[in-house]
């Protein structure tokens, strides 16, 4: 008992632990697809909350990284293959979601919001907006929950994986990289007002209020050191000041 309590006892056989996640996962397989089944039944696969409970739901499963990573490739697609937002918008999730309680990932709900209100179809802009965010938070949800309890059996035994762990770590690097990528994407867009299909910035439409307070906390950041709560109250001061002129 104390060596299986402690974690250094035998494992369990993979035939007796295949067993266990079936009735999980068709569970939370059923709980995923009914919101989405019930919008092709009532819209149609050509209305914008199909198209959205698709998107969200693949980006919910094969995105690794956290939230992060999951606004990588939601910025990529959303304002740049399906159009559902400007980068402006994309830019004010992210940022509504960073400085409100609760997780980053919820810009994922802004996303959705925006796009269904902007392309409501035969509802209302109001219905349609807050049918999309609904939808959105729950397909991007509802797979973490699938992956959650069918994998708790396994943990044990995937904790001592080598090849695993191996695999992890090639995905953190890349993660890191997704990162980066977000952060350069949200900061030409915020700091000037026109990028070129390219991805260039068009220098001469540099924004230099957004310049010189992205500047301003950098400084703060990192030669003064100073905390982050007061680096946000002085930037948002100095945007309300900005934008009075």
């Amino acid at each position: 008992m104390h060596h299986a309590a402690s974690g250094h006892g035998p494992l369990p056989a993979a035939g007796a632990l295949a067993a266990l996640p079936v009735r999980t996962v068709a569970l939370w397989l059923l709980i995923w697809a009914l919101p989405l089944v019930m919008v092709l039944v009532a819209l149609g696969p050509d209305h914008v909350l199909w198209q959205i409970g698709l998107f969200f739901s693949r980006i919910a499963v094969v995105t690794f990284g956290g939230a992060c990573a999951v606004l990588a490739d939601m910025t990529q697609e959303a304002v740049g293959g399906f159009g559902w937002l400007s980068p402006g918008e994309m830019a004010d999730g992210l940022f509504l979601a960073e400085t409100t309680p609760g997780p980053l990932i919820m810009a994922t709900q802004f996303a959705g919001f925006i796009a269904a209100g902007s392309h409501p179809g035969s509802l209302s802009s109001h219905a349609a907006g807050l049918l999309g965010a609904g939808l959105t938070t729950w397909v991007t949800f509802a797979p973490c929950f699938l992956w959650i309890f069918a994998c708790a059996p396994w943990m044990e035994r995937l904790e001592r994986a080598e090849r695993l762990q191996g695999a992890l770590a090639a995905i953190t690097a890349a993660i890191g990289g997704l990162i980066a990528n977000l952060a350069l994407w949200f900061a030409l867009h915020v700091l000037f007002r026109s990028v070129s299909v390219a991805g260039l910035p068009v220098l001469s439409s540099l924004d230099w209020r957004a310049t010189v307070i992205a500047a301003g906390a950098a400084l703060l950041l990192f030669p003064l050191k100073c905390g982050i709560m007061p680096t946000l109250a002085l930037s948002a001061a100095a945007g309300l000041a900005f934008s009075a002129f």
